[in-house]
C-alpha cells in the first residue's frame, strides 16, 4: 500500500512537472512581438525645394530586432508605404532624424515615419509638405541700430551708446526695444531711433527689488513682456525671475535666489540659471531652465511647475514631456497654437513640445549640424514666421509653410553691415520681431543691437 501510494506522488510529480513544461511552451510559443508605435516628426524644406528633414518618434520602447526604419515619401500617394521612396536611418535613442534628397520643386509630397520589425511595418500619421519653388529669397538689410565695438555702461544716441555682452532681447507693449545688458547687470531701453537710456540696474551686480532707480539684477538673460506692459526678466546669476512694472516697481516674481530645482510658488521655487523666457497667451511664462536642463511653466499666481525634461543632460526626444531631456536649452518661443518651440545650442536643434507634452525635433539634430550650428535665440514674427539667431553667425527663418531661409550672416565671425550674406556677426544670443516685421538682434561680442529690415 505504501509502496503504491509513493508512485501515486512520483507520478503526479511527473504529470505536474510536464503541465509546467508546457505551460512555459505555451508561453513561449504565444510571444507576440508588437508593431513599432511611430509619431512623424514635422517636416521642414530647404529654399532650393529638392531637400528635406524630417524623422520619426518611438512611442513606446524600441525593439531590438528593428530590421529597417525611416521616412517614406511620395508625391502621388497620399498614404506612402515602404514601397515608396524611402530613408533608411540609425535610432538616435527613441528618435530618428533624416535628410530627404532629390526631391522636385513647387510640389507636394506625403511623408510619415515607418519602422519594421518581426511583427510587421508600423507607420506614423502622414504630414503633408510643399517644397518650395527653388527661388533664392532676397535677404535682409543689417544696420547697425546702437552700440559699438567697446564694452561699457553708457546711454546715448546709436553709437554713442554702449553696452557689455547683450544678451536678451524683446519689444515691450508700448514698441520700444528692450535689452538685457548682461555684464552690466542692467535692463536698456532703446528706441526705433536708437536712443538708449536705462531702465533699471546700475551696473553692479546685486539682487535688489524695489523701485526701479535702486533695484538691482545679476547677468540678466532674457526678457518678455505681457500685454499689460509688465516686463518679466531671466536673472541668471540670481536664479530667480524678476518683474518690473509699468509704474516702475521690481519684485521678485519666482524663485528664491538659490540654484536649486523646486517646483512651488513665488520664492518656494528654484531654478538653476534661467536662460530663455516666452509668454503665451494667458500669461503663462515658460522658462529654459538651463542649468536643470528643464522647460519650467509659471502661471500669473506664480505657480511654478515642471512641464518638460528630466534633468539629464543628453538629447532624447519622447512621447512623455518629463522622460524627454535637452542639454542646457536656452532659447524658447510659443506659437499660436500653444507648442513650445526650445532651441539648444549644445544640441544643434529646434525641440518642439506640444500641449499633450509630446517632444520631437522640430529641425536640426546632432546628424544635421551643418543645418543649424548653435542655435540660442528665437521668436515668432506676427505671420508666425519662426526666426533664429544662430551662434554661427546667421539669422535664419522657418516660414509659417516650414521653408528654411538665409535671412542674413554667413557663418563668419566679425562686424559689417550690408544685406544678407554681406552682414556679419559675433556671437549673436538674442533676437525679437516688431509689428513692423523688423528683427533685432543682441549681437553679443559686438557689443551692439543689429536691426534687420525684410524685403
Amino acid at each position: 500500500m505504501k509502496k503504491s501510494f509513493t508512485k501515486t506522488i512520483l507520478f503526479a510529480a511527473f504529470l505536474f512537472a510536464v503541465a509546467l513544461a508546457g505551460t512555459s511552451c505555451s508561453k513561449k510559443d504565444a510571444t507576440v512581438v508588437t508593431v513599432p508605435d511611430l509619431t512623424t516628426m514635422d517636416v521642414v524644406t530647404a529654399e532650393s525645394g529638392t531637400i528635406a528633414y524630417a524623422g520619426g518618434l518611438f512611442n513606446g520602447t524600441t525593439d531590438i530586432s528593428l530590421s529597417s526604419y525611416g521616412v517614406c515619401y511620395s508625391s502621388t500617394n497620399q498614404t506612402p508605404t515602404t514601397g515608396d521612396p524611402k530613408t533608411k536611418d540609425t535610432v538616435l535613442q527613441y528618435a530618428y532624424t533624416t535628410k530627404i534628397t532629390g526631391l522636385t520643386p513647387k510640389t507636394t509630397y506625403y511623408a510619415r515615419a515607418y519602422a519594421v520589425n518581426s511583427g510587421g511595418t508600423g507607420y506614423g500619421k502622414v504630414v503633408q509638405f510643399t517644397t518650395a519653388d527653388g527661388t533664392t529669397s532676397t535677404r535682409g538689410t543689417v544696420s547697425t541700430l546702437a552700440g559699438n565695438a567697446s564694452a561699457d555702461f553708457v546711454d546715448g544716441l546709436g553709437g554713442a551708446a554702449l553696452f557689455d555682452s547683450p544678451q536678451g532681447i524683446t519689444v515691450g507693449a508700448d514698441g520700444n526695444i528692450y535689452v538685457a545688458d548682461s555684464f552690466n547687470s542692467a535692463i536698456r531701453k532703446v528706441t526705433t531711433a536708437g536712443d538708449v537710456t536705462t531702465l533699471s540696474g546700475n551696473g553692479a551686480i546685486g539682487y535688489v527689488d524695489g523701485p526701479i532707480a535702486t533695484a538691482q539684477f545679476y547677468a540678466p538673460q532674457s526678457l518678455v513682456t505681457d500685454a499689460s506692459g509688465n516686463i518679466y526678466v531671466a536673472d541668471y546669476g540670481n536664479n530667480n525671475i524678476r518683474k518690473i512694472t509699468p509704474a516702475g516697481v521690481v519684485s521678485t516674481f519666482a524663485g528664491s535666489g538659490d540654484a536649486g530645482y523646486t517646483d512651488g510658488t513665488g520664492t518656494k521655487a528654484t531654478f538653476n540659471s534661467p536662460r530663455g523666457l516666452a509668454i503665451d497667451g494667458s500669461g503663462n511664462i515658460f522658462v529654459a531652465d538651463m542649468g536643470n536642463n528643464l522647460i519650467r511653466k509659471i502661471t500669473p499666481a506664480g505657480v511654478v511647475t515642471t512641464f518638460a525634461g528630466s534633468r539629464g543632460a543628453s538629447y532624447l526626444d519622447n512621447a512623455t514631456a518629463t522622460n524627454a531631456t535637452f542639454n542646457k536649452p536656452n532659447g524658447i518661443a510659443i506659437d499660436a497654437s500653444n507648442n513650445i518651440y526650445v532651441a539648444e545650442a549644445l544640441n544643434h536643434t529646434i525641440r518642439k513640445i506640444t500641449p499633450a507634452g509630446v517632444v520631437t525635433t522640430f529641425t536640426g539634430g546632432n546628424k544635421q549640424i551643418a543645418l543649424l550650428g548653435g542655435p540660442s535665440a528665437i521668436a515668432f514674427d506676427k505671420n508666425w514666421n519662426l526666426f533664429i539667431a544662430d551662434q554661427n553667425g546667421r539669422i535664419l527663418e522657418i516660414t509659417k509653410d516650414k521653408v528654411l531661409k538665409l535671412v542674413a550672416g554667413n557663418g563668419t565671425t566679425g562686424f559689417a553691415d550690408g544685406v544678407g550674406t554681406a552682414g556679419i556677426f559675433n556671437s549673436l544670443q538674442g533676437i525679437t520681431v516688431d509689428a513692423s516685421n523688423n528683427v533685432y538682434v543682441a549681437d553679443y561680442y559686438n557689443n551692439r543691437i543689429r536691426k534687420i529690415v525684410l524685403p
